[in-house]
């Protein structure tokens, strides 16, 4: 018993530590070492994950790298998403083998594949440096913002950093997370706020979300008129479909609710909005 409950401490460790260079030392025991290698050895997934991770790090053993590529690739082979990630670190990193992007790509993925956080946030590295592919910033948010939505602190900081400095799919995005509560606490006054900001820089889709905002009253006071405003110029600031079921929205049960007065307000709160880039609206 004592045994197994290491292996699963061994485990969380592994759950929560991302690069093997950062990671504190384990101190396992020779008595536990040995018994570890015997559960690897009868091809228990977590333990050899768990050794390879010893011989990565040299902690309890030797450093060797070849060594931990060996156990980790039994473990990546019974789709143990841990030993999946760190396959790809050590092809990325050419420890133990030859550097190889594409198979770091492709065990990264792998680990992507359940739910694996710190791959999603590799994969998004690899499409900003270039690595492997052709260098994609598009392509990178989308692996950051899955990665984010996974708790990834470090995709976290990598939108927090394009929010501040201005980029508006990181202050949507943000919003967005803020929003539904993934990857953080639900925040409905954190998403109202990354909404404005990115609506300033009249992006259509935070211009409806605030209006959605408004309708429901989430974070902000419901409140038809504004987001009848809200809804007209995210209409303005779309194309083709996106447009009409824009218009349709606004045009359905939120219209139906509104007097002719309230609706000629919004019109005409929507004029300065515009004019004043959406601040303080």
């Amino acid at each position: 018993m004592r045994t197994l409950s290491f292996i699963t401490l061994l485990a969380a460790f592994i759950f929560l530590s991302g690069y093997a260079l950062a990671s504190p030392p384990i101190n396992i025991s020779a008595e536990e070492l040995q018994m570890l290698r015997t559960r690897a050895a009868q091809g228990n997934a977590l333990a050899q994950n768990n050794l390879g991770l010893l011989y990565d790090l040299g902690d309890g053993v030797s450093q060797d790298y070849a060594v931990a590529q060996q156990w980790y690739a039994q473990a990546a082979a019974q789709n143990h998403a841990a030993a999946q990630f760190k396959l790809g670190l050590l092809y990325a990193n050419g420890h133990g083998v030859p550097q190889d992007y594409a198979m770091a790509r492709q065990w990264y993925e792998k680990a992507a594949a359940r739910g694996r956080a710190n791959a999603l946030y590799a994969l998004g590295e690899m499409y900003v440096h270039g690595q492997g592919v052709p260098q994609d910033y598009t392509r990178a948010r989308q692996w950051y913002e899955k990665a984010a939505a996974q708790g990834s602190a470090d995709a976290w900081g990598w939108f927090e950093k394009a929010a501040a400095q201005g980029n508006t799919n990181a202050q949507f995005y943000l919003g967005s997370l803020y929003e539904k509560g993934d990857g953080v606490p639900q925040n409905y006054a954190e998403a109202t706020k990354w909404y404005e900001k990115a609506a300033a820089q009249g992006d259509a889709e935070a211009l409806f979300s605030l209006g959605l905002m408004f309708a429901i009253g989430n974070g902000v006071p419901q409140d038809d008129v504004r987001a009848y405003m809200w809804w007209s110029l995210a209409v303005a600031h779309s194309t083709d479909n996106k447009q009409k079921s824009t218009a349709t929205q606004r045009d359905g049960a939120l219209t139906r609710r509104m007097t002719p007065a309230q609706i000629a307000e919004a019109q005409r709160l929507a004029q300065p909005c515009q004019a004043q880039q959406f601040k303080g609206c």
